[in-house]
């Protein structure tokens, strides 16, 4: 059977360093992501790097959080598959979607504030995706027995940070996602896990008003002294693909060196 992942936010930080990772371990790489065509060389760049692994590549330039656009690529996903002589199904479906509105609950001034619009569309995109591309994989029929769902959280889940509450109701409810797709898939052999960062330097990150302090402090508090970093999930994932690991499911698991233990 040709194994493949299916990774949403695929160009960059978390998404990139597990697409590569899981291509060593001779994954083929469904890639999603979203970028302006001035990014686009890097990212022909990293398929070309993927590609060299040994493995077979496909990126969609789309926005994930169209409806119309991925049922487009699952259905072509869907009729490469049937095409092969050789069986192909998705044994690793990760989440790594970063596009939210980083904005104030309550400011003086209107303008300052997240308006309803802002707040459905960070929540859509950050959390609601997870379960649309899984109803869209699992109704084509696509997922292997023992397939493997991962979704990128962060301490945000429960911590306040300046300008990221959007982004924290986000990894909360994609939390919730991630426990209600584990009950729900346990029958058909899927797990389903969060997968919770520490702080990591990410393009992501760079964009939160502040960043600098929060960088500053996680490696102040982190036990071995620095930040986590996008290979270091990325490992943590090759690991737990693992088939004996079929009994872990519905859990939000820490990577992040035992940062989120201290004080």
């Amino acid at each position: 059977m040709r194994e493949w992942a299916l990774i949403l936010g695929a160009s960059s930080g978390f998404g990139r360093a597990t697409a590569i990772k899981l291509a060593e371990k001779n994954l083929n790489i469904i890639g999603i992501h979203f970028d302006r065509k001035s990014a686009l060389k890097e990212v022909e760049k990293l398929v070309s790097l993927i590609e060299s692994k040994g493995v077979k590549v496909h990126y969609y330039n789309i926005n994930a959080a169209d409806h119309d656009a991925m049922n487009k690529v699952l259905d072509e996903v869907k009729e490469m598959f049937d095409n092969d002589e050789e069986e192909n199904k998705i044994r690793v479906l990760m989440h790594s979607l970063a596009f939210g509105t980083l904005k104030l609950f309550i400011s003086e001034n209107e303008k300052d504030m997240i308006n309803k619009k802002q707040m459905d569309m960070t929540l859509d995109v950050m959390a609601h995706t997870l379960l649309y591309w899984t109803q869209g994989v699992f109704k084509r029929g696509l997922f292997m027995e023992n397939a493997r769902i991962f979704a990128m959280t962060s301490s945000g889940d429960q911590r306040v940070i300046p300008y990221y509450g959007a982004v924290s109701a986000a990894k909360a409810s994609l939390e919730s996602h991630i426990r209600q797709l584990a009950l729900e898939l346990a029958p058909y052999k899927i797990t389903a896990n969060a997968i919770k960062a520490g702080v990591t330097d990410t393009p992501a990150l760079r964009k939160i008003p502040g960043n600098e302090k929060l960088i500053e402090e996680a490696r102040k508090k982190n036990p071995s002294g620095r930040l986590t970093t996008p290979e270091d999930i990325a490992n943590a994932i090759s690991a737990l693909i693992d088939k004996n690991l079929y009994w872990m499911t519905g859990n939000v698991i820490n990577v992040d060196g035992g940062e989120d233990i201290t004080a």
